[in-house]
């Protein structure tokens, strides 16, 4: 029958297959993950809530033949329905979300379905007979941690949350992210997702490229190898040890790459030789976006093994499912790519070139340093192609990792932090329960030592000003690691 109405497949009886929650279905990643299992029919059904709106419906209809899929059509920020297809789940996977660079113009919305939709679905599993047996996986984005072009542009967990200016989407997944780690759900894991390289990618022409550092770096994964992974985290040799965790996602060595990299071999295989002649150097932020590369992205793939690809390998296929006018851009001149495409994109809203023409001060400060800064950058006979260490480098988190953490750990932690723990007597070797803490700068909050030592969270009202870090970085010797500027 292929994907019907929830009226024909009742949600409230368990079947033999597992059941798997899934959301986002109608993006490129909850595509290739219903792609997956289609191919695993024979164990899981998959009830995906896709909105009925015609650009959802018309995405989802390339799985009508699809015979283990029930599309049910609703909102995420409507609590019933959410609760109705977590019913009898044996797994979540919260891939659904109002993402960049449409997030970003539209802050309100991005909060309220973003930090809204998890908050519903972790009110819905805690509303089951028995959460435990519900496997919850959600998915955050490199964008929580930030601009971290070299030299600090190797990551882990637990290094500091700090989000790019103007950068709604990163925030509504740390609030997020928060709402999850100390929900006090059973069974449960945070993803930070990476660039996902889709076959899309090519043909994207968005002023948000102009916002991406030359000499940044990017782990980046295929989009089949992350729906490969959420479709194994449902199997059943996924080890205990794998729960109540925050991971990286990264597709490992093969694909950490500058953005200059990016550029010139995606250029490269649409035939254009010297992507320079696209361009000005002088379009380009030189900071204020997001991307690193993991010292920690392996463990993930060997708690959950799921990297087959590698990035030539995802490039050609790219190219191929490319239409023609993408794939013949090296036969076009390159003034008139540059002159009738890219220039004017640089000039559209979010472009570089209009925050310049605008005056827009705030912008030019976040993505340039200043407009003298800007003016500086010099033109193509200067550049010289970044080569950043590729040697891991890790950031102090304050801490030291015994076998049972105490007060004394979470003291030495918070003095790291410029703060201090309220809390008179937390259990020793308990990262689970809320502690009361203040940051340097008065403000106090909730949060456990898992979500503060081991996911790098601390003050939530700090990290809602991007603008802020670096006067907050002379009294957070943790967040202190990473200016430089």
């Amino acid at each position: 029958m292929g994907s019907k109405p929830l009226g024909d497949k009742p949600l409230g009886s368990k079947q033999q297959r597992r059941r798997v929650f899934l959301t986002g279905a109608s993006g490129n990643w909850g595509r290739s993950v219903l792609t997956e299992f289609a191919e695993r029919a024979g164990r899981f059904d998959v009830v995906a809530l896709v909105l009925p709106t015609a650009h959802d419906r018309e995405a989802i209809r390339a799985f009508q033949g699809m015979d283990n899929l029930t599309v049910v059509h609703g909102d995420l920020t409507d609590y019933a329905v959410v609760e109705n297809c977590v019913r009898d789940a044996d797994f979540v996977l919260h891939v659904g979300a109002v993402v960049s660079p449409y997030a970003d113009d539209h802050p309100e919305l991005t909060h309220r379905v973003n930090v809204g939709s998890a908050r519903n679905i972790i009110r819905a599993v805690a509303a089951q007979p028995d959460p435990a047996s519900i496997g919850v996986v959600m998915v955050g984005s490199v964008a929580q941690t930030g601009d971290r072009n070299p030299p600090h542009h190797w990551g882990r967990i637990g290094d500091p949350l700090r989000v790019a200016r103007f950068d709604e989407y990163g925030q509504s997944k740390i609030v997020a992210e928060r709402a999850l780690v100390d929900s006090g759900l059973p069974k449960w894991a945070w993803l930070r997702q990476t660039g996902i390289f889709h076959p899309g990618l090519l043909g994207v022409r968005d002023p948000i490229m102009t916002h991406c550092p030359f000499e940044g770096t990017m782990e980046w994964v295929s989009v089949e190898d992350s729906a490969r992974l959420l479709a194994n985290l449902c199997e059943p040799e996924v080890p205990p040890e794998f729960w109540c965790g925050v991971y990286n996602i990264g597709g490992g060595e093969d694909w950490r790459l500058t953005n200059w990299e990016l550029q010139t071999r995606l250029a490269a295989a649409l035939g254009v030789t010297d992507i320079r002649r696209w361009h000005e150097r002088d379009w380009f932020a030189t900071r204020n976006f997001h991307g690193q590369w993991y010292t920690d992205s392996d463990r993930l793939a060997e708690l959950v093994p799921f990297r087959r690809d590698t990035f030539d390998a995802a490039l050609n296929r790219a190219v191929a499912a490319a239409p023609a006018t993408v794939r013949l851009a090296g036969k076009v001149p390159a003034w008139i790519v540059k002159n009738l495409v890219m220039k004017p994109l640089t000039r559209r809203p979010r472009g570089t070139l209009r925050f310049l023409a605008d005056d827009d001060t705030d912008r030019i400060d976040a993505y340039f340093g200043s407009r003298a800064e800007w003016a500086s950058i010099g033109d193509w006979t200067t550049f010289v192609p970044p080569s950043p260490d590729r040697n891991p480098r890790y950031l102090d988190h304050g801490y030291d990792e015994p076998a049972a953490w105490s007060r004394a750990d979470y003291l030495q932690a918070a003095r790291f932090r410029g703060g201090e723990l309220l809390s008179d007597n937390p259990e020793p070797g308990d990262i689970t329960t809320p502690l009361h803490w203040r940051c340097a700068f008065g403000h106090t909050f909730l949060g456990s030592p898992r979500l503060v030592l081991t996911a790098g969270h601390w003050c939530p009202d700090c990290v809602r000003d991007p603008a802020g870090y670096r006067a907050q970085a002379e009294r957070n010797p943790f967040l202190a690691q990473l200016e430089d500027r």
